[in-house]
Parts: C-alpha cells; sequence; structure tokens
C-alpha cells in the first residue's frame, strides 16, 4: 500500500510541476509581453500592428490554447509513466 501512496505523490508533484511552469509561461506571455514590456514592443510591427499590442489582444490567448495542447500531452506521459493511463 505505501508503494500505491509514494507513486501517487510522485505523479502529483511532477503534475504540480507542469501547472507552475505552463502557468508561469502564460503569465509572462500575457501579463509581461502585454502589459510590463508593451512598450518596448511596440517598437516591433507584424503586420501594421505593434507587437505590443498583438500579445495583448491575441498573443496571450494563442499561447494559453498552445499550453493546453503541451499540458495535454505531457499528462498522456505522465500518465503512462505512472501506470494510470486508459489503455
Amino acid at each position: 500500500m505505501k508503494n500505491k501512496d509514494e507513486n501517487a505523490k510522485a505523479y502529483w508533484r511532477e503534475n504540480v510541476r507542469y501547472l507552475v511552469i505552463l502557468l508561469s509561461i502564460w503569465f509572462l506571455v500575457s501579463y509581461g509581453a502585454g502589459i510590463m514590456f508593451k512598450d518596448a514592443l511596440n517598437t516591433i510591427k507584424i503586420g501594421g500592428f505593434k507587437l505590443g499590442f498583438w500579445f495583448a489582444q491575441q498573443g496571450s490567448i494563442l499561447v494559453f490554447v498552445v499550453l493546453i495542447f503541451v499540458y495535454v500531452r505531457l499528462m498522456n506521459k505522465l500518465d503512462k509513466k505512472y501506470g494510470y493511463d486508459e489503455d
């Protein structure tokens, strides 16, 4: 029984680590690029729009969607590693 509890704790620890890393990336992109570094990024234009504006309006949402897919992939690998996969 102890081995199963240790396995579950290790699984949860890795899961939380993934969440912290991915949410930190999203925070840096949405808050950092969209608000804090907006003025520096606005010197760069992409498609006629300032880069700071783009991150504030669309970039953080697109990064969040990509991070969801990354999380799903990481969790599938983690499930297989600890024997929680559905196969």
